[in-house]
């Protein structure tokens, strides 16, 4: 039990030296300071004030885990050998890189459309990496709940047919079947999309995206639906590539984006702070060949400050996120900046040879941009 004193054995004034007012305040500050107590109690040892629950359970088990989709060419599919690759699991890898120093300190989930945001509020999953558009519903406290990152990848609805159906828009597909995944933007938005158009349709559902594509691979429809960029991912492992194309039309606005619980606000800095670091990154010039280099360069140069700041030369950056202080630079080490993710998983030498877009640089007329290092 712990021992309590007297105001007066504490050197502190006692209710017989108070005004009355006073006095009948002195209860409710006691109240006030047993409660409060255990707070300043659980706050980290390193003087940085940050606290999180989900980022202590990562670095007491070692690992993050992820959720990601799993069969997506170019942003998380699963390699002959195992091995997981992609931009989404870029991502995932840069912020294990950032809090635990190590990129490999991931276990990746695949979850369908249906299961990633039940995974994300149960705690199955820390972070939900997965081809995920950020929308008003999702994010809000009354809808899902959800704490978007950064958009990784804009995008937009389209679809694809068989060059030889002949096909070349929306139109053209009136009484016809269409395939889409369902739990997705991707289903509602082609239902506003056909009933804008006045185009009749029948769309056959499915839960998974492989369960999508076989259907649409088996004939079953006469196009599929979904992210232009999923269908390129998708496109690209079929045996007959060339015989499939996707339609002009872009249905929707879809920003894919990570995302954690809303219910800790830290870990949702350090994950947002962690992806921006890579965009910054790219617009600075510093690589994964080269931030060795630069972090030399900073060092031994104190006129730097901006690049100091940002590689945790000198400043606190880190330590207001709750992460290491060299997060910036363990994360660039592991995947490069934005811009090598983008090239190495999507790019135009990549399979699916898309091209930048509106995803270049600010500076480049796109939209890939970092708040201030400040």
């Amino acid at each position: 039990m712990p021992r309590f004193f007297s105001h007066q054995q504490a050197g502190g004034l006692g209710p017989s030296d108070c005004s009355p007012a006073q006095a009948r305040r002195l209860p409710m500050l006691v109240l006030a300071a047993l409660l409060l107590g255990p707070l300043a109690a659980c706050a980290p040892e390193d003087g940085s004030g940050v606290q999180s629950q989900k980022m202590a359970a990562i670095q007491s088990r070692g690992k993050l885990i992820c959720g990601v989709e799993g069969t997506l060419p170019g942003f998380s599919f699963v390699e002959p050998d195992g091995r997981y690759s992609g931009l989404d699991v870029d991502v995932c890898k840069a912020v294990a890189a950032a809090l635990l120093g190590d990129a490999s300190k991931v276990e990746y989930r695949n979850l369908n459309s249906s299961e990633r945001f039940a995974a994300l509020a149960s705690g199955e999953v820390d972070l939900l990496s997965r081809n995920t558009t950020e929308t008003l519903s999702r994010d809000a406290a009354g809808g899902n709940g959800l704490s978007f990152a950064p958009t990784v990848f804009y995008d937009g609805q389209g679809v694809m047919v068989p060059v030889a159906s002949g096909i070349k828009g929306l139109k053209d597909l009136a009484g016809k079947p269409i395939c889409v995944e369902s739990g997705t933007t991707t289903e509602l938005n082609l239902a506003d999309r056909m009933r804008e158009l006045n185009v009749a349709y029948t769309p056959l559902k499915f839960q998974t995206s492989d369960q999508t594509y076989a259907a649409y691979l088996g004939a079953r429809c006469v196009a599929v639906t979904s992210d232009r960029s999923q269908l390129a991912g998708k496109r690209s492992s079929f045996p007959n590539a060339d015989a499939h194309a996707l339609l002009p039309e872009v249905m929707s606005k879809e920003p894919l984006s990570p995302a954690s619980v809303n219910s800790d606000p830290a870990w949702a800095d350090a994950l947002r702070w962690s992806i921006y670091a890579l965009m910054q990154a790219e617009e600075w010039g510093l690589t994964q060949a080269n931030v060795d280099a630069k972090l030399s360069e900073a060092k031994a140069n104190p006129n730097l400050a901006d690049l100091r700041r940002f590689l945790g030369v000198e400043g606190d950056f880190g330590k207001q996120l709750g992460l290491p202080s060299d997060f910036a630079f363990k994360a660039i080490k592991a995947v490069g900046n934005y811009g090598e993710m983008f090239d190495r998983n999507v790019g135009p030498a990549s399979k699916l040879k898309l091209e930048r877009g509106i995803n270049r640089q600010w500076k480049e007329g796109g939209l890939i941009y970092a708040p201030p290092f400040r």
